[in-house]
């Protein structure tokens, strides 16, 4: 498996692109191309065009949950392919996999922050799935569906609420989910803002994998300035795990990676970083 950053909050130095807080990667899978997360706006395209990663020929489009920062690159990927259109040229029809909550809408202190673009229109452009349970994408990489939350410490609070069908409830971001990748060596995880806790997704990529042994974690950790509790049970955790290295980026603030590096190898983060696994 091959990814490469698109989006994340920073860039790598000497690597001239754009950075902006959200997350995209490309990934490429058993000659299957796809696109997890789509960031703010359509710097994701920009940095795609710089990489002369074509958007139109894509696979899969898989979204890690609901929020703005992971969505709103919707908006342009429709013009992209709309363009098409109006030019009479061919684009691949992408299956877009997502939690069946994912385009509900979000607000926080009355202010959207969900998808701005419904289950509906989406239809215009893709193929949809939307599961609660693990898809596998190819026969090594799964989208993890709905996380398992088993411990005490992580998820105990609502972001803001959401809305569907005329019912409001507090948002426990049920629908964040992540991507697993399995290799003869473990599990690769990939993220894009942990909602759920970081800990119960590696926990349920055990589970889905049939495999305890996790060789990287790359995405957000979601660990913004983090009750004390929080940082020290998921250091703890991660200190237990023998983890080879993670990637932590986007949601996760210096002083946690400080925290994490002190028990797991950490690597940086930026867009234009290339992995392969």
């Amino acid at each position: 498996m091959k990814l490469k950053v698109l989006i994340d909050n920073n860039t790598l130095i000497d690597r001239y692109f754009i950075g902006e807080p959200g997350v995209s990667y490309y990934i490429e899978e058993e000659g299957k191309k796809i696109l997890f997360d789509v960031g703010y706006s359509d710097a994701f395209i920009k940095n795609a065009n710089k990489m002369e990663i074509e958007l139109t020929n894509l696979d899969y489009l898989i979204i890690s949950h609901g929020h703005l920062d992971h969505t709103w690159g919707l908006m342009p990927l429709f013009y992209l392919y709309t363009e098409r259109v109006f030019e009479n040229q061919n684009y691949n029809k992408p299956k877009l996999v997502a939690h069946t909550e994912t385009f509900y809408s979000k607000t926080f202190d009355g202010d959207e922050i969900g998808s701005l673009i419904d289950e509906k229109k989406l239809k215009n452009h893709f193929s949809i799935e939307l599961s609660n349970k693990p898809v596998w994408i190819t026969e090594n990489l799964v989208f993890l569906g709905e996380i398992e939350r088993t411990n005490d410490f992580e998820n105990q609070f609502p972001i803001g609420k959401f809305h569907n069908n005329g019912i409001t409830k507090d948002d426990y971001l049920l629908d964040d989910s992540a991507l697993a990748y399995k290799t003869e060596e473990g599990i690769v995880i990939i993220t894009g803002c942990s909602h759920a806790g970081i800990c119960n997704i590696i926990e349920h990529a055990k589970k889905i994998c049939n495999d305890d042994r996790i060789i990287d974690v790359i995405g957000g950790f979601h660990l913004l300035e983090p009750e004390e509790e929080v940082i020290t049970k998921t250091v703890n955790y991660f200190d237990s795990q023998n983890i080879k290295e993670i990637h932590a980026c986007h949601c996760t603030d210096l002083d946690s990676k400080i925290k994490l590096s002190k028990v797991v190898k950490l690597k940086e983060v930026g867009v234009g970083l290339e992995i392969e696994y």
